[in-house]
């Protein structure tokens, strides 16, 4: 379904960025009995709202079809459990949380943080879609609602006394079609006194870094300091201060609270505000020059591994990851490059690849098989691959970063 509407303020005025053309879904990994069968294809193109600056894509594929039976799983990521990990322990010594209290995630996948509350003794509650990903959270004894979350289950476990102390939602406000209904059933399940911790890549770190790569079709929003103060607000809530943090290539923290509550405002979100504004956050000028950068660095990249295919060297991927997707589907990066892309999680090995139909294997096949140059697609977790697979680097073995510049490693 395509809206030309702002997924935000409702505007008409959206200015066309950048067209990736029709692109398969990112997660949506074929077993090799789907390979004979036409993939569906949506638009994926890039608007830009000069009234409130909300950057999206503009056409919806329904949750239930991306959502309901989903292949990543967050634990597989060293740095995701230790990013978890910390978060808890901060806010659990922060806010007094104990046994008295509860603690919710929107989109808690298969518990990797909420399990970090449940062993300090903290009553949690998980809200997660995809139903086999729920059910790997329960099997480790983190409770979990397979649902969507929205106003009508905010309001259900606000009835049912089941209001939270504090919030998580990571990387879900991005995934959200209906930005509204989501941030009122956030307010109706938020204590009073409560606060909700959204993360969310930042828009201003993805357009300076050209990190075109985390457009696609499940990440319908692209989120400023300007569009959340906007949306929080919109709510009867409070964005009470916002942290840049460098995970997924660039991402805000942001904490919000009820209107009312107290403490206010931090200087960090009016700082950001005023840096946001000196940038030309709704000035059309960053947006368009990004859309030019995203052109310069596929040709470059492309450039290069034709030239080592040139030059008979073997090249293989690392990371089955939906950036990953858009990355060789955008830059027609197949089989005839690529002879396969190694991945940590058993449920993604034996697929392929959506639209390129590469190949996903399990990660010992870097030592096994020696392809001479790697190119890296999940490169916001470099520093803990590149440790992984050190065997594979001493054998001689190279990585490409392609994002957010290209280089060697």
């Amino acid at each position: 379904m395509s809206d030309h509407r702002c997924r935000l303020c409702g505007s008409d005025d959206l200015v066309p960025i950048l067209d990736l053309g029709r692109m398969p879904l990112a997660n949506a990994l074929l077993t090799t009995g789907q390979l004979a069968h036409p993939e569906p294809t949506y638009p994926l193109d890039l608007a830009f709202c000069e009234t409130c600056s909300l950057l999206q894509i503009t056409h919806t594929v329904p949750p239930e079809q991306l959502f309901r039976d989903y292949l990543y799983f967050s634990s597989f990521s060293d740095s995701m459990l230790q990013h978890a990990r910390e978060v808890a322990e901060r806010m659990a010594a922060e806010r007094h949380l104990d046994r008295t209290s509860l603690v919710i995630e929107i989109a808690s996948n298969d518990g990797y943080l909420l399990a970090n509350y449940a062993a300090m003794g903290i009553p949690v509650l998980g809200i997660e879609p995809a139903r086999n990903i729920a059910e790997t959270a329960i099997a480790r004894g983190v409770d979990t609602l397979c649902e969507f979350f929205g106003e009508p289950v905010g309001a259900r476990l606000r009835a049912e006394g089941r209001q939270a102390d504090a919030v998580h939602a990571n990387n879900v406000l991005a995934h959200v079609p209906d930005l509204h209904g989501f941030m009122a059933g956030l307010s109706a399940v938020l204590k009073p006194t409560g606060v909700a911790v959204i993360e969310v890549p930042y828009v201003k770190d993805m357009l300076d870094r050209t990190e075109f790569d985390t457009i696609y079709h499940e990440h319908l929003c692209y989120f400023s300091v300007t569009a959340l103060h906007q949306l929080t607000t919109r709510h009867a809530l409070r964005l009470q201060h916002v942290e840049r943090l460098a995970i997924h290539g660039g991402s805000l923290r942001c904490f919000v609270t009820h209107a009312g509550a107290q403490p206010g405002p931090t200087a960090e979100v009016e700082e950001l505000l005023r840096q946001e504004a000196d940038w030309g956050v709704k000035r059309r000028d960053p947006y368009e020059t990004f859309a030019r950068s995203v052109q310069d660095v596929t040709r470059t990249l492309v450039d290069r591994l034709t030239q080592l295919k040139r030059e008979g060297k073997t090249l293989a991927a690392y990371g089955a990851a939906a950036k990953g997707s858009t990355l060789l589907n955008y830059a027609s990066l197949g089989p005839d490059v690529l002879e396969f892309v190694a991945d940590r999680s058993p449920h993604k090995q034996g697929r392929f690849l959506p639209g390129v139909h590469v190949p996903i294997v399990g990660p010992e096949q870097l030592v096994l098989r020696r392809p001479d140059y790697v190119l890296l697609l999940t490169w916001n977790f470099a520093d803990e691959i590149l440790m992984q697979q050190d065997a594979y680097r001493r054998l001689g073995g190279r990585f490409i970063i392609p994002l957010p510049s290209l280089r060697v490693m």
